[in-house]
């Protein structure tokens, strides 16, 4: 017979299950039929993408920490994965809620991640863009201005917190696309079949596609800045806008829910071209794992919680800081370290602790 944990589990799969089918349906009717679509149906097909993307993601992301608590805290300390499930609310509640409330703006989502994830807001600059001639109708001038204003906050609230805080400031605090979900979604991961070890030749390939993403994160992001410039470039600035569409829904979106069902939950990050640029202003925080607190007793509980496959153990063992670029400074191998011999840091971290 099923126990509590059991349940809350399968409750958390089907609450994943639900957020992806929805997703699925409603992408594709609002990215591939709204435009077809009789008046009143496209409204109401946009008005509930809307609506999933900011009540009801908000909605899952409470419940779903509420569940991912009580299946983790029954088998290991919970001290970093608490701290990341309450961040992520309160970023939810803030970009989904609370901002497009005060703003009377529902899309402030796509405001929501800095350069180069997503070249949306230099679009908006861009008076003969697709996205800017869709959305000045509905926004006027006014509400492009507080847009960017909101993207210009967040920017300097995700570079600021991670100068101070490390990566795990944006990649499992506050990111809304993918860091949210590998947080509160933690325990349900594959949604089909068994929990896999990452496999170094798995590892070696998507830091391949890391880098491929990067360097097209950053061609897309010089494109615009050259358009807004004036400098000569490519004429047909809709067609990149609708290029870049692709590449979202393709390898970011659908390939971010396909690892969810199959693979892991972090599987997006290992590529994630804004996690790459803030990889290396963590460096400038002095991020790292402390692991000579206690010690290491070679028991490998480390590197099996972490989900970017960082060998944490070989540097425990001689007592050496862990600065990978891969980490997201989730925690989960100061959890899971059976003789609180982990810690996260930064310099500013530190100086507040010696004090």
């Amino acid at each position: 017979m099923p126990n509590k944990t059991d349940k809350d589990l399968a409750l958390l799969k089907t609450i994943l299950w639900i957020y992806i089918i929805l997703c699925f349906v409603l992408a594709g009717l609002n990215y591939g039929y709204v435009k077809s679509a009789p008046e009143a149906v496209g409204k109401a097909i946009t008005w509930f993408w809307h609506f999933y993307e900011n009540w009801i993601k908000t909605a899952f992301i409470i419940a779903a920490s509420i569940l991912t608590l009580r299946i983790t805290k029954q088998s290991k300390r919970t001290t970093m994965r608490r701290k990341n499930l309450r961040g992520f609310i309160i970023a939810a509640l803030f970009v989904h809620i609370l901002s497009p409330l005060l703003i009377n703006n529902n899309e402030l989502y796509f405001f929501a991640m800095p350069l180069p994830w997503t070249t949306t807001p230099l679009q908006l600059l861009v008076e003969g863009s697709s996205f800017y001639t869709s959305r000045f109708p509905l926004w006027g001038a006014a509400g492009i201005t507080a847009a960017m204003i909101f993207y210009a906050v967040i920017s300097a609230i995700i570079l600021i917190g991670t100068l101070l805080f490390g990566r795990r400031w944006q990649c499992s605090t506050v990111c809304l696309f993918n860091g949210f979900a590998s947080e509160v979604f933690a325990p349900a991961f594959p949604l089909i079949g068994k929990k896999k070890k990452i496999q170094p030749k798995t590892t070696s390939l998507l830091m391949l596609l890391k880098w491929a993403m990067f360097a097209l994160a950053i061609f897309f992001t010089g494109y615009w800045i050259l358009l807004l410039s004036g400098v000569q470039t490519l004429e047909n600035y809709n067609l990149i806008g609708k290029i870049e569409i692709y590449k979202y829904l393709s390898a970011e979106l659908l390939m971010m829910m396909f690892f969810w069902i199959v693979f892991v939950g972090r599987g997006y990050c290992y590529y994630c071209p804004l996690g790459t640029v803030l990889g290396f202003i963590s460096k400038l925080s002095g991020q790292k794992i402390i692991t000579n607190l206690t010690k290491c007793i070679n028991c490998g509980a480390c590197n099996s919680a972490c989900p970017m496959a960082i060998d944490l153990q070989s540097k425990a063992m001689k007592g050496e800081p862990v600065t990978s670029l891969r980490c997201v400074g989730c925690g989960h191998c100061v959890d899971a370290c059976k003789t609180k011999n982990l810690s996260y840091t930064t310099t500013f971290l530190s100086k507040l602790s010696s004090k």
